[in-house]
């Protein structure tokens, strides 16, 4: 009898069992679900609030750091740059090998004639300290070619024109003269050395050091080509061809204007020779003229007065503004020549028109750990190539009585 009454129970429900309805029942249960829905409720605010203190924390800090915006072009750039980090420092060129750079007639970073470009970052450093350093390239003008010489088309005559009426017949005017000048590119070479100890330092900024010395060393190299280069495994600088007397000045030639004095200026009127240098340049040229000349001629010349006792030199008013002599810049470039018997110690003219420079605008680098133990060699080369262009762009200043 008992038996039959608790399998006759074992079919109600737990509320049945317990003397619920199953609307209580019912009830009970939402209860305990919507219990249950406000704790994830309050525990996803709670996450999404503390989500949104560490955004505001990290913004905070980056606001406060001035950290640069991300680049798009960093991101590019910096799997050459990483891979050349790791060629200087350990020779590693496993990065470069496998590198493809996007580039005129290049598809690959390992150079025909050994070496590897330089990553675009430190080839654009190289580049600015060139043009920031007192140098014939900051007036003269610079192409960028992917040839091994550069040819340069220049008329040196003028085109015939005469008066023409309706009734009388033309004449023919005269044929201009076409000339070819090639500049040719020589290899410009540098070789700085560090320690492998140095190399291994984390800390030290290898490729900042191997910028600053080669643009060091090409600038020296090309400052003295582009002024006394003879043009053999050089490039031929401006006071390197034949100087005649301004009077019997021919194309193919530089002319010069005498001081008056044998090895100085003229003790009587210093001042006149400038002004005879200045006005023996064509009106077309001489609106952007421009003097070269070393510090000791610069000590020499900034001395000089008009016959009104006021000074021909004048400093520069603004930051970076160059100093002017009668009211044109001056370059002072140590290359030229001192004052001296029959020096030719000033140059003045129109260099952009007078003197081009070709260069190929890749830099390339070949690493040695061998010939210099234990120090590492770096072998820094490219191409460049410069020559006057157009003779009646410069004349000269002579240090002789005639």
């Amino acid at each position: 009898m008992t038996e039959m009454k608790s399998r006759a129970g074992e079919g109600l429900s737990p509320a049945q069992s317990s003397g619920q309805s199953p609307a209580a029942e019912a009830k009970a249960a939402m209860a305990g679900f919507l219990s249950e829905f406000n704790r994830f409720q309050d525990d996803v605010k709670s996450t999404l609030k503390h989500q949104e203190e560490r955004l505001t924390m990290l913004n905070a800090k980056t606001m406060a750091y001035g950290r640069p915006a991300l680049s798009v072009r960093a991101e590019v750039e910096a799997p050459h740059q990483k891979a050349f980090n790791a060629y200087l420092r350990s020779g590693d060129d496993d990065g470069l090998r496998g590198l493809t750079l996007e580039g005129k007639a290049m598809s690959t970073a390992v150079a025909a004639d050994g070496g590897y470009l330089v990553d675009p970052q430190t080839a654009e450093r190289i580049q600015s300290m060139l043009l920031s350093t007192a140098s014939l390239r900051t007036l003269a003008n610079v192409v960028q070619v992917e040839a091994t010489s550069f040819d340069v088309i220049v008329d040196r005559s003028e085109v015939g024109s005469g008066w023409a009426t309706e009734a009388a017949a033309t004449t023919e005017s005269a044929t201009p003269v076409i000339e070819r000048i090639s500049i040719k590119l020589h290899e410009l070479a540098a070789m700085p050395k560090a320690s492998q100890r140095l190399l291994d330092d984390s800390a030290f900024d290898v490729e900042g050091w191997l910028a600053e010395k080669i643009a060091t060393r090409f600038t020296r190299a090309e400052a003295s080509a582009f002024i006394n280069g003879d043009g053999v495994d050089k490039p031929r600088g401006f006071l390197t061809p034949t100087k005649v007397a301004d009077a019997s000045w021919v194309w193919g030639q530089i002319g010069y204007v005498p001081t008056g004095a044998a090895a100085d200026f003229s003790a009587s009127d210093p001042a006149d020779c400038i002004i005879n240098l200045v006005y023996a340049l064509g009106a077309d040229y001489r609106a952007n003229g421009t003097f070269v000349m070393n510090s000791k001629t610069v000590g020499a010349v900034r001395k000089m007065k008009d016959a009104d006792g006021r000074f021909l030199w004048s400093d520069g008013l603004a930051a970076g503004e160059p100093s002017r002599l009668m009211g044109y810049p001056v370059l002072v470039s140590e290359d030229m020549p001192d004052i001296a018997a029959n020096a030719y110690a000033v140059a003045f003219g129109d260099f952009r028109a007078a003197y081009t420079i070709a260069e190929r605008p890749d830099l390339r680098i070949l690493r040695d750990p061998f010939s210099a133990k234990p120090n590492v060699l770096f072998y820094a080369n490219k191409r460049v190539g410069g020559d006057i262009t157009d003779y009646a762009a410069i004349k000269l200043l002579k240090i002789a009585v005639s």
